[in-house]
């Protein structure tokens, strides 16, 4: 089996670029996930991110989470549960206007630096963007444009927080799924392992490192690209003991009013052999719209019923909007 793709940032400044955009090429065509080390973020704010948001979970959500299973029979289940998941979650909408002031019970010196870490992940996700382009072909740009329709792009956290279960084989931690938006950054425990990925029917875990960045490709890439690159079906196992795990995804996804369809430069260098059927053309906010109601389900019948929708989205896409 092939070891999970972590890559090195750093290098893309040397001369091993090369390789790295080789590497990163590989992973998002046959893994559709990968872990960034050195990606420019600070030790030192990924640290206090986790500590902080640990505490926070002790202190404000811990307690609501147990009385919760408790009230829902799920401490004692005696058959597998397959509509709940065992996470205790709050999100955060950065883009294109920030929730962080109205949310209740953070602590102001929270808020404060969960505003500096999306500062952060969001300036990585649209390196990361350009890094997608520039191996695709596409002009630097074109993926960032495309999310931003005639706004922003539709930024936000999902703060996630596993406790330990005591059916971890009768209740997921999160059921499995493929991620609906663009592209998705996570800052994950390094302590504790829970994440796997779909990769040739097997299941595989994604390893905890310490710092890194896990970095996955939603469904509007796959369409973007016309299937060259796949959203993968990933899910969340429960652990049993220790003290949880923690996990803070952010998805930087297109803005509600993207017109989402396959770049033509990609369709264009398809040879006729090649030819594969196209993706649909749609906007981001009704498939969003499709997608809450069947998250769980497979990806397929959702692009064939965007497909279905084509004849709603104006057949000829103005000018993409610049940042």
């Amino acid at each position: 089996m092939e070891s999970f793709p972590i890559i090195n940032l750093e290098k893309l400044n040397g001369e091993e670029r090369g390789i790295i955009m080789e590497k990163i090429k590989d992973a998002c065509e046959n893994w559709g996930f990968f872990e960034c080390v050195n990606h420019g973020i600070s030790h030192e704010l990924l640290d206090k991110v986790e500590k902080m948001t640990k505490e926070h979970y002790k202190k404000c959500m811990e307690e609501r989470f147990k009385e919760s299973i408790k009230n829902r029979g799920l401490d004692s289940v005696r058959s597998e549960v397959n509509d709940v998941d065992w996470e205790s979650t709050f999100y955060l909408k950065h883009l294109p206007v920030s929730n962080i002031s109205d949310v209740p019970d953070l602590e102001d010196d929270y808020r404060t630096l969960m505003k500096e870490f999306a500062g952060e992940i969001e300036k990585l996700s649209e390196e990361l963007l350009d890094l997608l382009c520039e191996n695709l072909g596409l002009e630097k740009g074109y993926l960032k444009k495309v999310f931003y329709g005639s706004k922003k792009p539709t930024f936000g956290t999902k703060v996630s927080n596993y406790p330990p279960c005591p059916q971890p084989d009768l209740i997921k931690g999160l059921r499995a799924h493929t991620d609906a938006g663009g592209i998705i950054l996570l800052f994950q425990d390094d302590k504790v392992s829970g994440l796997q990925l779909l990769k040739d029917g097997e299941w595989i875990g994604v390893p905890p490192v310490k710092h890194s960045i896990v970095v996955n490709l939603g469904d509007q890439l796959e369409v973007i690209t016309n299937g060259k690159y796949k959203s993968v079906e990933h899910r969340v196992i429960s652990q049993t003991d220790g003290e949880g795990r923690m996990s803070i995804a952010s998805f930087y996804n297109p803005g509600s009013d993207s017109v989402i369809f396959p770049a033509p430069e990609l369709i264009e260098k398809e040879s006729e052999k090649e030819k594969k059927e196209i993706y649909p053309k749609f906007v981001f906010e009704d498939y969003m719209k499709l997608y809450s109601a069947v998250k769980f389900q497979a990806k397929e019948p959702r692009f064939e019923a965007m497909k279905a929708m084509e004849t709603t989205v104006a057949n000829n896409v103005g000018p993409l909007a610049t940042a």
